[in-house]
């Protein structure tokens, strides 16, 4: 049976002409010398990278911005990975690569709400002219906002709660935004101590407590702040009956 070309055996080639030319006249001739080739790979691949996580910043952008809206209009429910990717104009495959989960994209999302609030926080402005008093400015702050948009915020609180071990890194990162924003408004410059960021911790933990009492209709917007003001009234009395 005759061999077509592609069952033929491979021949081999004839060794180059130009085999043995060195760097210099391969230069001369416009091909780049080693160590140019070397640099312009290095440049090229940096432009790649460069690229590639911007690119990468924008679509995690896109992702986080689907998940708050869809999350505003139809609650923890309406976050469904699919729908989210293609609201967000990616493949699924991609949304996964980010985020295993709805639970770690929702609080993923939450914690960039409080890196928002953070931003916009300044502490040398903060109304009050004591701990328990610039305290208190921050939580109404907080609170007001998270009771404007309830369904958002059920979504996004609900997430928190039913995190698992898988999502400890946005559960951590949640909580470390909210402890660094009520134990600076606890002292009057310089960074937190260790007990301002204890107190912190605790102040969070009843915050969270009381926010999901809301949510689930146990507890009205007036029993919460209620229930916030004792709360930073027994943690704090002490150290501003101190400073007085």
């Amino acid at each position: 049976m005759t061999r077509s070309s592609e069952d033929a055996v491979p021949q081999k080639s004839a060794p180059s002409p130009n085999k043995g030319v060195s760097s210099k006249s391969a230069a001369a001739k416009g091909t780049p010398a080693p160590a140019d080739a070397a640099t312009a790979t290095a440049t090229a691949a940096t432009s790649t990278t460069e690229s590639g996580s911007a690119a990468q910043r924008d679509r995690r952008r896109r992702i986080l911005d689907a998940t708050l809206a869809l999350a505003s209009k139809g609650g923890y429910d309406a976050v469904q990975m699919r729908t989210v990717a293609e609201k967000a104009d990616v493949a699924v495959g991609t949304l996964y690569r980010y985020f295993p989960s709805k639970v770690h994209l929702l609080v993923t999302a939450l914690a960039r709400e409080f890196e928002r609030v953070e931003t916009r926080v300044d502490r040398s402005q903060l109304q009050g002219e004591n701990a328990i008093e610039r305290l208190r400015h921050v939580l109404d702050m907080i609170t007001f906002a998270m009771q404007r948009d309830p369904l958002l915020t059920e979504a996004m609180t609900r997430a928190f709660m039913f995190a698992d071990a898988s999502a400890t890194a946005e559960v951590d990162q949640v909580a470390g935004i909210i402890d660094r924003l009520f134990a600076g408004a606890i002292v009057d410059e310089g960074e937190p101590s260790d007990e301002e960021l204890a107190i912190a911790r605790v102040l969070s933990d009843v915050w969270m407590s009381n926010l999901v009492q809301w949510l689930t209709r146990r507890a009205s917007a007036t029993d919460v702040t209620n229930r916030l003001e004792l709360t930073v009234r027994l943690l704090l009395k002490g150290r501003v009956a101190a400073q007085a």
